[in-house]
């Protein structure tokens, strides 16, 4: 079966890769990552210290999905555990994340960025589970578990789905990868 995906845009040694579960159907179609104009993670990057030379190279304020691939000359990158697109990530097969957790374990110490942001503890509990070996509750933030020299960090799903979290909340987990860094 042949689909589109997003590419994953990885280069050796940025600052951090954003790890999503897997495409939406809409990004993939526009080929762009975090496309959809409700998701949270455009807003508050740009609100963010972490974008701050990005956003200064580039000469805006606002980054928007267009922004995905430049963002690799600032030290940002993007990849997906499970490539295939989905209406939603209820739609992947556990079969399809547990390989997608070991090509994307390769891709990381492959590229060896220096941090691995999460977006969502559910997202996130297929690798946490493979690298701790174990069902072990997995919190927001920097996580003990790291792979090769990448660390791994935590933040919250910024799906405009997620009214767990403001885009304000959401700003702030980025200061703190930042911090991280």
């Amino acid at each position: 079966m042949s689909f589109e995906t997003l590419p994953d845009l990885l280069l050796p040694g940025l600052d951090v890769v954003f790890v999503g579960i897997n495409p939406s159907v809409y990004s993939a179609e526009c080929g762009r990552y975090f496309a959809r104009p409700g998701n949270k993670f455009w807003p508050a990057l740009s609100r963010s210290v972490l974008s701050a030379r990005a956003r200064a190279g580039l000469g805006v304020d606002v980054l928007t999905p267009e922004h995905d691939r430049l963002l690799q000359g600032y030290g940002i990158g993007f990849t997906d555990v499970v490539k295939r697109p989905t209406p939603s990530a209820a739609d992947l097969k556990r079969s399809e994340l547990r390989d997608g957790v070991a090509q994307l374990l390769e891709k990381l110490h492959a590229f060896a960025p220096r941090m691995a942001c999460f977006h969502g503890i559910t997202g996130y509990r297929s690798v946490h589970e493979f690298l701790a070996g174990k069902n072990v509750t997995a919190s927001l933030g920097l996580q003990a578990a790291h792979v090769g020299p990448t660390r791994i960090f935590l933040a919250p799903n910024p799906s405009g789905a997620n009214a767990h979290f403001s885009r304000n909340e959401q700003v702030r987990w980025y200061d703190a990868l930042a911090a991280a860094l």
